[in-house]
């Protein structure tokens, strides 16, 4: 070991760690689960919705289908890769129209899930979504 002064100062930051903002960001709120977002941060007010959550289904129209999800949900989400791959679209009750699209595709599989305001409920799929249906125009 020498006695000599070093040539170089070291920075005053840990390297090679990564330098995090404090806060989050936009696209990581967007990406909370529902229920982690309304746990930090409480509950927002927004109107009753229906959420279709189905996995890629080899059925005629599914590419037709997630287009339409892609466009007209109010909310949409991918997640999972692979086999675990999951699509979520929100609706609100005013566009039952483009919900009952997305549902006659999609809603023949028994992994297409039902939720009412972001919660599985006991029988969405064979009371509420009917419900549903008399908003549509005749």
């Amino acid at each position: 070991m020498t006695s000599e002064p070093p040539k170089q100062r070291p920075l005053e930051r840990f390297w090679p760690y990564a330098d995090l903002p404090e806060q989050p960001t936009e696209d990581e709120l967007v990406a909370l689960d529902p229920d982690l977002h309304e746990a930090l941060f409480g509950a927002k007010p927004r109107p009753f919705s229906i959420t279709l959550v189905f996995p890629v289904l080899a059925v005629p129209g599914f590419e037709g289908a997630l287009d339409l999800a892609r466009v007209s949900a109010a909310e949409f989400r991918e997640t999972g890769t692979g086999a675990a791959r999951r699509y979520r679209a929100r609706f609100w009750s005013s566009d039952a129209v483009r919900l009952w699209a997305l549902f006659k595709v999609v809603g023949g599989s028994d992994a297409t899930e039902v939720l009412l305001d972001d919660r599985p409920v006991p029988f969405a799929r064979e009371l509420w979504l009917p419900l549903v249906w008399f908003l549509l125009p005749r």
